[in-house]
């Protein structure tokens, strides 16, 4: 994938009037190069890349190099004789004066393009530096473990500079290393070593001839018997590893940039622009935005300079669904008057969707006579006619229809004609916390626990749960398996959580629809969404029940999801309350309850 890290303007430009200060001497032009960042995968930092970038400038009759600059040591204006050149760019770790010719993360680009300066004329060319790291990447076949010892090595190196290796072990199988092309027709040499299950010493070499820039070469090695030996091979792949990480040097102009497809949600968006700073107003830089063709514009505060020449803004306050287009205003250096800048651009928001049933006022005992299911088969709405939301009564009360732990209460509510009510008990030999989740209720393992499924088919993203709440707690009574540290006396708490992620359900243990499973009985399976690899975002409200807190009272509450990257899309949702928030340990007060009415979904 293309990114774009820096923007240099060439642009050849005598000075026509005699007038100014300043004079283009005859036959030549000016040349002006001017780089602010963008975004790069490279290791090193858009700063350390600018300040490092190498720039030489030759005669295109390859008659020797005309000028030599690091970017910290750029002029604002470079004289040239009218005629042909060749600009070379060279970026990242090639570009230091002592650089590493292997490195695990430091990346080279390289680039060139020829430009024509003549005398009276203003010229701009697009550089691309393209990726110009020799990769390597290695991986161990599980059968290289199962066969040798701790602490077999590939080490791959870099045959045109001695010491430019790097050593492959178990913890760098799939990774990439990079080396700097060198000399003629540079070959990489590898060797793996290792010591065998039985303690025989194993050592095998090879090399991939003339490698270049640019590529990825794959070793896979995996050990093999046959005919009564053993071999470890060696497989080598370089076909189709052409790697596209460019840096890409764009002519300066002024006018609206491209916005990312993570930066649009459902109800604001990421505006961008570039813009000249020698004609215009660094303060006074401002976006106009509206529904596509229809009503006024309306304009943003002055925009945030990312860095030179690149400005943004975020437009909130919008509607899902919805296709809005926007434009950029800019205000002259010279005079003071304001620009809109020619063109638009249109973005759509996201889709800002809310959950089924949320204030529960659909019901039935389609699922069983003994306890209310929030769903109906023969409601009008198709939404309503299966099951989004659950609960644990189905093993709750398989002795029978008083031990619900979660049915409607049309006494006390705040939005419709009912809420729901989550109410912890003990259940004959066990305790059960009042629960409410979206998924489904699995089975029951005997007296031990139970099996849930959860997790809802989700692809927006929301920044906020808002929901009506009441909780009556009181002190833990029954201590079931943990956890560490809670004991009777302690005062119960209730547990209100929201995540969204891409869970993939071979890995959850669940299925497609709802894919994390969760075995009450074995605490491996419990997901801590707070370090879960897989959750986007996450958001949660503890209630405790002591004195000191006034939570048996009706209280509109919002839990903000927070987001651990902005450029994931999720899956699937998780919503879970439970009225006794260690109810999985089988732990709390079989007094509590959790009331939950009109749960919302908010997009800002």
């Amino acid at each position: 994938m293309k990114k774009t890290f820096a923007i240099i303007t060439l642009a050849a430009a005598a000075i026509m009037s005699c007038q100014k200060q300043q004079i283009t001497p005859e036959g030549e032009g000016a040349l002006m190069l001017s780089i602010s960042t963008g975004e790069t995968k490279a290791a090193m930092t858009s700063d350390e890349l600018l300040a490092n970038a190498d720039i030489r400038i030759y005669k295109d009759d390859f008659s020797g190099m005309v000028r030599h600059y690091k970017y910290s040591e750029l002029p604002a204006k470079i004289y040239l004789p009218s005629g042909g050149y060749r600009v070379d760019v060279l970026a990242g770790e090639a570009a230091k004066e002592t650089p590493a010719y292997a490195s695990w993360e430091q990346k080279s680009y390289k680039g060139s393009k020829n430009v024509t300066i003549s005398d009276g004329s203003s010229e701009s060319i697009t550089i691309v530096a393209a990726m110009n790291s020799i990769i390597s990447n290695v991986r161990f076949d599980s059968s290289v473990d199962s066969h040798f010892q701790a602490g077999y090595t590939c080490t791959v190196s870099l045959s045109t500079v001695e010491g430019a290796s790097l050593s492959y072990g178990k913890s760098q199988s799939g990774n990439d290393g990079y080396f700097i092309p060198y000399g003629f027709e540079p070959s990489l040499d590898w060797t793996f070593s290792g010591t065998l299950a039985g303690g025989e010493a194993f050592t095998k070499s090879g090399k991939i001839e003339n490698v270049s820039g640019g590529r990825r070469y794959s070793l896979g090695l995996k050990y093999v018997e046959k005919d009564g030996g053993f071999d470890v091979v060696i497989l080598v792949d370089d076909t189709l590893n052409e790697v596209y990480d460019d840096i890409i040097f764009v002519p300066v102009s002024t006018g609206l940039a491209a916005t990312n497809k993570y930066e649009v949600w459902g109800a604001r968006f990421t505006a961008h622009a570039d813009v000249d700073e020698n004609e215009y107003d660094q303060g006074k830089v401002y976006f106009e935005y509206r529904p596509a063709g229809a009503g006024e514009w309306t304009r943003t505060g002055a925009a945030t300079r990312d860095s030179e020449g690149s400005y943004s803004s975020v437009i909130s306050g919008l509607t899902g669904e919805t296709e809005y287009e926007y434009r950029l205003v800019v205000t002259s250096l010279a005079d003071g008057s304001e620009e809109i800048v020619e063109g638009t651009r249109t973005v759509t928001t996201e889709a800002t969707p809310q959950v089924p049933n949320n204030s529960f006022e659909t019901v039935s005992h389609d699922e069983s006579g003994n306890y209310y299911s929030f769903y109906d088969p023969a409601a009008s709405d198709p939404e309503l006619q299966t099951k989004w939301w659950c609960s644990g009564n189905k093993g709750s009360t398989t002795v029978g229809s008083s031990y619900q732990i979660t049915y409607p209460d049309a006494s006390d509510k705040m939005d419709g004609s009912q809420s729901v009510c989550l109410e912890s008990r003990y259940v004959i030999v066990k305790f059960a916390a009042g629960n409410l989740f979206c998924g489904r209720f699995g089975e029951t393992i005997g007296t031990s626990g139970g099996t849930v499924y959860f997790g809802r088919p989700f692809t927006a993203r929301p920044s906020a749960m808002r929901l009506w709440t009441k909780y009556s707690g009181g002190t833990i009574n029954r201590v079931g398996n943990g956890p560490s540290g809670v004991q009777k006396g302690d005062y119960d708490k209730a547990s209100l959580r929201i995540a969204i992620g891409n869970w993939n359900y071979k890995t959850y243990g669940g299925d497609a629809t709802s894919p994390i499973l969760v075995n009450t009985t074995d605490e491996s399976t419990f997901v801590d969404y707070t370090t879960d690899e897989s959750t986007i975002a996450f958001g949660e409200k503890i209630f405790v029940s002591d004195a000191a807190n006034s939570t048996n009272v009706w209280q509109q509450i919002t839990i903000p999801l927070d987001y651990k990257t902005t450029t994931a899309y999720p899956t699937h949702i998780m919503i879970a309350f439970a009225a006794s928030m260690y109810g999985d340990y089988f732990t709390g007060c079989d007094s509590s309850k959790l009331w939950i009415d009109k749960v919302e979904l908010i997009y800002e």
